[in-house]
């Protein structure tokens, strides 16, 4: 009979041992919850250095244990930040943070090196997929899915302010009000698309004479990961 435990898996290990960054995202942290809401956490751990050196590397991403739970190897997620990816980019910024190591402070503190004008194409892009699955649901199901549409807008709003102050803000704010009632369905899709396409000119806008520098701090944000890749392979932290 053989009495030896079962070996955690890596990944739960990673995530409970190694989180170095966790925050709640979703709309907890826009400002837009209701009492339906769920709660989303995302999370960023440092898997260790001695990882690397096997032929099985760490995994970049690790989904749960708990539900709507998502965290990002710190490598990855950096990568994911200077190519301005909406969702990484937000998970910097969010107001309800619930696990910071000394590490997981320095990458807040690289909020900004994070931030160029490449935010630009990656939020518009995203937001015209959006757009396209709103349209898809009007069609074939003569609405749109209002959730989704609040959402987009919040990022819409999000990615002009971005431009035309430099800095990004997640929560909804003034719109706050505004954007619960498209949720509740008390705009027609006109007035909402009216609102999309006005947003998008006005974030075209602001590009001309945006303050965010034309691509982010790479040296700043590799030499951040270098020194938390040393000091993990020795024991520090």
């Amino acid at each position: 009979m053989n009495d030896k435990p079962t070996p955690e898996p890596l990944e739960l290990t990673l995530v409970r041992d190694h989180t170095v960054y966790a925050c709640v995202m979703g709309s907890r942290a826009f400002g837009l919850a209701t009492a339906a809401s769920d709660t989303d956490r995302r999370g960023v751990y440092l898997a260790p250095t001695p990882l690397f050196w096997r032929f099985e590397k760490p995994p970049t991403h690790v989904e749960g244990p708990r539900d709507e739970e998502f965290s990002w190897e710190l490598e990855r997620f950096c990568e994911l930040a200077l190519r301005a990816n909406p969702n990484i980019l937000e998970c910097l910024h969010s107001p309800l943070v619930e696990e910071l190591t000394p590490i997981g402070e320095e990458l807040l503190a690289l909020r900004e090196a994070f931030l160029s004008r490449r935010a630009h194409t990656t939020f518009s892009r995203y937001a015209a997929t959006q757009r396209g699955k709103l349209l898809a649901d009007l069609r074939n199901q003569g609405a749109p899915r209002w959730k989704h549409a609040m959402h987009l807008l919040r990022l819409l709003l999000s990615c002009r302010d971005l431009l035309r102050t430099g800095r990004l803000v997640i929560d909804a704010g003034p719109h706050r009000d505004r954007l619960l009632a498209v949720r509740r369905g008390e705009f027609t899709w006109d007035e909402v698309d009216a609102w999309m396409t006005r947003l998008v000119e006005e974030s075209e806008s602001a590009l001309t004479t945006t303050p965010l520098p034309e691509d982010p701090d790479l040296p700043r944000v590799a030499d951040f990961l270098l020194r938390s890749r040393r000091a993990s392979a020795l024991g520090e932290g």
